[in-house]
Parts: structure tokens; sequence; C-alpha cells
């Protein structure tokens, strides 16, 4: 999947791309977005196992490397979804220790 946003990529697996959120809500606010094209959380099936994988893992080592004390995974989904695209927000009320 191309994307029309620069930005440098936290993490980078088969299936998903981590990057910081162009226009960040909170202190901390990173982007996971798959590489599949997925509309929505809805749109998920057994064959997406794979991506269910990196998507926890790659969240356990953010928080881990980010050392967030308590953060959020959030997804959006129907008109609360702002591009029909699936991602996931993981936000925090810290400022990122580095870049």
């Amino acid at each position: 999947m191309n994307f029309a946003i620069p930005a440098k990529r936290l993490r980078e697996t088969g299936t998903l791309m981590a990057f910081h959120h162009p226009r960040p809500s909170y202190p901390f606010h990173i982007l996971l977005v798959p590489k599949k094209a997925v509309a929505s959380l809805k749109e998920l099936d057994a064959k997406d196992s794979a991506f269910l994988t990196d998507l926890y893992s790659t969240v356990q080592s953010l928080v881990e490397e980010f050392q967030l004390p308590a953060y959020r995974l959030i997804v959006n989904g129907g008109e609360y979804q702002d591009f029909p695209q699936l991602h996931f927000h993981l936000i925090a009320d810290v400022q990122r220790s580095h870049v």
C-alpha cells in the first residue's frame, strides 16, 4: 500500500506499517495501518490472523520502546472512521521520549 503522507516508519512488518500521526490529537499518537487494503475492522477475517499477530506484537514493542506508563489502542468504524482504510491509533497522554 502506498501512502501520500510523508512519514518516517517506526515499524514495518510483512503486514503493517506504524508511523507517527501527521496531525496528532494526543501528545503521543502513532498510526498502525495494514498493508492490505481493508476498509474497516468488520472486513477482517480468519485469513488476516498474521496481521493481528503483527499488530499486537508491534504495539507491545512500541509501548516498551517509548516507555508508555498508560496508553490506548483505538480503532474507529462506521461514521467514526475518517477514511476507508482500517487503521489503529496508539495514543498516550505523555510526550514521546524520542523520534
